[in-house]
């Protein structure tokens, strides 16, 4: 047993009173997979709010909760490994604990958090925070694994030696907590009462060391009129070609110049730049922790140390990681399918109601098509997010998530990305918006923008409708390969095909251009497997539910309105009201024959209004833009119908051909009305070329609102959202342009 196991009770710390109903801020900081989301939902619970920095695409956590009559905003910092930043993203931490983020104060203190069963290693954190001088707290995390390895860790030392409060506690199960609320308040009542607002900086480095670092200071100050505080001006010695090297020289060649002089001399002074700072933070780390740790005689095995044998083997790992993925993609088509169903059936009621409360008109259409649709094709997106998120969190809570990234590591780098990039890209074959959502594991801004931007290549379900419906129109019903394979299920397969083999030269060129750089170095601890929290793994699905419908949902919603409002407006719609108003009262139910003359009456004038609204006359003005893919104007207008969603040109298809819109890719009608088509001069519509090139241009184009709004969330800007769209319609139109052409040379009369 620890000796703080034994001390809990008397280790609790004594509160000294602070201003009454005063608002305290902690940053919450810690390595990856140390439980610094599980220690936030602990403390926070479920009032958090989540965003980005302003003009960074760093997610940005904030939680409150009230102890002891104070109200404290804890801040979740993105996981990191050092406060060493390479990358704009990085420099947020920084930012943020330094109070110069989006004009920010600086937090009151700052809250590590560490593995106790990995102390020495992950001490460097600390070290980095505490050159800050921010007061702060270290909380020892994953207790209950160090007294599963029988450890005895002294606590007491260890906050004598740091000069900071040190709280043992397992943040799953709530150990350690209350004494971790206690710590926060009494910390700042005691630098309020001692007249303090920072903690005495840690300095581990050499005398010369300290006098290029104050050197640099003052050359800034003095030629470029900036003064900076003394931690950048560290980094701006230690990090070559970092974000704070980038972001306060900006390119100015004779500061650059000064600050390669000062790395040399320092060199040649015994202080080799950067191998200095890992010297001196891990030659502190050990003196602190000098006496402090007692391992067992016969060390405990780690749970799981023989399975990881398996589970990362060469070739039985990626079977068993396959196996774990296809039962994800396969929950995520077949459980989210009922609940998408009885989310529809809802919609479909709501609707079913307003209708029979309210006359036709252009009210009763808002609220029917545009705002329930609108709200349904939110909602809608939700059970998939649910379902992928509710496995991630368990696979990252269980600790198998780090091995899969592990594995896929060497698959992933031949196109310039890693382990970590691959769920993301799996997840978009379901739906590109959790799949973009997912990407939010990925650490490295690059790498993350990389992944965002080719997901939507992934052949997600709602491409699948319009793939069956050409199919069961124009592909013959034939068996291949000597009967074992059908010709139909093939072209199929060779769709989802598609999407793959494009995102892997387009990841290759985006690396090699826009996001040049090498890729990051994979480096991640594989935690102790362990049984998953069911409180981790619901808050993080809550999280994600939530997020996604308070910013990507507006947007999402609004995309519908649009897109109704083109659709409805302009044209007469006085008869197409008495029309529909008729058929609703029931005066026709006992005469079959006016009732299917007014039904196809009603199906006639709804072609006919959509062919003039401003939907329609879109239709028109772009058929000498798709013209040479094979398409009349009923198709390219299809395709913009489709935009919030791509399914949603079936229904469209099916109103154009006077079917109504209620129509599926399996109605035989539909399929009827296609073959039967006919252009001005006669030819038919459509043929295997053009069924082949509308199924090219919706693999690879970004037709869908929902993605590009979630992609606005996940990057915090309109540029790459389109970008993709661009790039995605430029690549579709050149694909079903090729195919269209070559494909009428080679059945010219199919």
């Amino acid at each position: 047993m620890s000796k703080s196991a034994s001390d809990e009770s008397a280790g609790r710390a004594e509160v000294v009173s602070l201003d009454s109903n005063s608002k305290l801020t902690f940053a919450l900081i810690g390595n990856p997979n140390t439980g610094k989301s599980t220690l936030f939902n602990a403390l926070a619970g479920m009032r958090a709010r989540v965003g980005n920095y302003p003009g960074v695409t760093v997610e940005k956590k904030v939680g409150n909760f009230r102890y002891r009559d104070h109200e404290i905003e804890l801040i979740d910092l993105p996981g990191t490994y050092s406060l060493s930043p390479r990358t704009a993203d990085e420099m947020v931490s920084v930012r943020v604990l330094l109070g110069s983020q989006g004009r920010s104060d600086p937090p009151d203190a700052a809250i590590c958090i560490i593995d106790a069963t990995h102390l020495q290693r992950h001490l460097y954190l600390l070290s980095q925070l505490l050159d800050l001088g921010i007061p702060t707290i270290l909380v020892l995390n994953m207790w209950d694994e160090v007294q599963k390895q029988n450890l005895e860790i002294d606590v007491k030392t260890l906050e004598q030696r740091l000069g900071i409060p040190v709280v043992a506690a397992s943040a799953r199960s709530g150990l350690g907590i209350p004494e971790l609320k206690d710590k926060m308040i009494a910390l700042l009542a005691n630098h309020q009462s001692a007249g303090e607002s920072k903690s005495d900086h840690l300095e581990l480095f050499p005398e010369n060391f300290r006098r290029a670092r104050a050197e640099i200071s003052r050359i800034i100050q003095e030629k470029a009129a900036q003064r900076i505080p003394e931690y950048l001006a560290e980094r701006l010695l230690l990090d070559i070609n970092g974000e704070t090297e980038r972001e306060i020289l900006k390119e100015n060649d004779e500061l650059a110049k000064i600050l390669q002089s000062k790395r040399e001399e320092l060199k040649q002074d015994g202080c080799p730049i950067p191998a200095i700072e890992p010297r001196v933070r891990y030659g502190w780390a050990r003196e602190v922790l000098e006496g402090v740790i007692q391992r067992p005689e016969t060390p405990v095995e780690q749970r799981g140390s023989s399975l990881d044998r398996w589970l990362t083997h060469r070739f039985v790992g990626p079977a068993v990681f396959a196996v774990i993925m296809l039962l994800m993609f396969q929950a995520i088509y077949t459980w989210a399918g009922p609940l998408m169903d009885g989310i529809e059936y809802i919609q479909d009621e709501i609707s079913g109601s307003i209708t029979g409360v309210m006359p036709p008109g252009a009210f009763r259409s808002l609220l029917t098509d545009g705002i329930v649709a609108g709200v349904g094709s939110v909602v809608v997106f939700l059970p998939q997010i649910l379902i992928l998120f509710f496995f991630i969190a368990i696979l990252e809570d269980c600790g198998y998530m780090a091995r899969a990234a592990f594995l896929m590591d060497r698959v992933m780098t031949k196109v310039g990305l890693s382990g970590k990039a691959f769920v993301p890209m799996i997840s978009s074959f379901a739906c590109a918006v959790p799949g973009i959502m997912a990407a939010r594991t990925i650490e490295d801004r690059k790498e993350r923008f990389v992944t965002i931007l080719v997901a939507p290549l992934m052949s997600c379900s709602a491409r699948l409708p319009v793939y069956l419906l050409m199919i069961n129109a124009f592909v013959p019903q034939r068996s291949i390969w000597g009967g074992f394979v059908s010709l139909q299920a093939f072209v199929l397969f060779c769709f989802y095909l598609l999407g793959v083999l494009v995102a892997i030269p387009v990841a290759w060129i985006l690396k090699k251009t826009w996001f040049k750089g090498e890729v990051a170095p994979f480096v991640m601890e594989l935690p102790n497997f362990k049984w998953p929290s069911f409180r981790v793994v619901f808050f993080r699905v809550w999280d994600r539910g939530r997020s996604f419908l308070k910013q990507a949902g507006t947007l999402i919603f609004l995309t519908t309105i649009i897109v109704w409002a083109a659709g409805y407006f302009p044209g007469d719609r006085t008869e197409l009201n008495q029309v529909k108003g008729l058929l609703e009262s029931g005066k026709l139910s006992e005469d079959r024959i006016a009732q299917e003359i007014f039904e196809q009456r009603n199906r006639e004038l709804s072609a006919q209004l959509l062919n003039s609204s401003f939907l329609g006359s879109a239709g028109h003005a772009i058929e000498p833009v798709v013209r040479p893919l094979g398409w009349d104007w009923r198709i390219g207008m299809g395709a913009i119908a489709s935009f919030p969603a791509r399914e949603v040109i079936i229904g469209t298809l099916g109103t154009i051909y006077s079917l109504g819109g209620d129509v599926d890719e399996k109605d035989s009608g539909l399929i009827e009305k296609m073959h039967a088509a006919r252009k001005a001069d006669g030819s038919p519509v459509y043929n295997i070329p053009v069924a082949l090139s509308v199924m090219v241009f919706f693999a690879l184009c970004a037709q869908c609102g929902a993605t590009l709004m979630v992609m606005r969330q996940e990057t915090n800007s309109w540029k790459w959202p389109l970008f993709a769209f661009t790039y995605m319609t430029t690549l579709a139109y050149l694909g079903a342009f090729v195919t269209y052409q070559i494909g009428m040379i080679i059945l010219p009369a199919a």
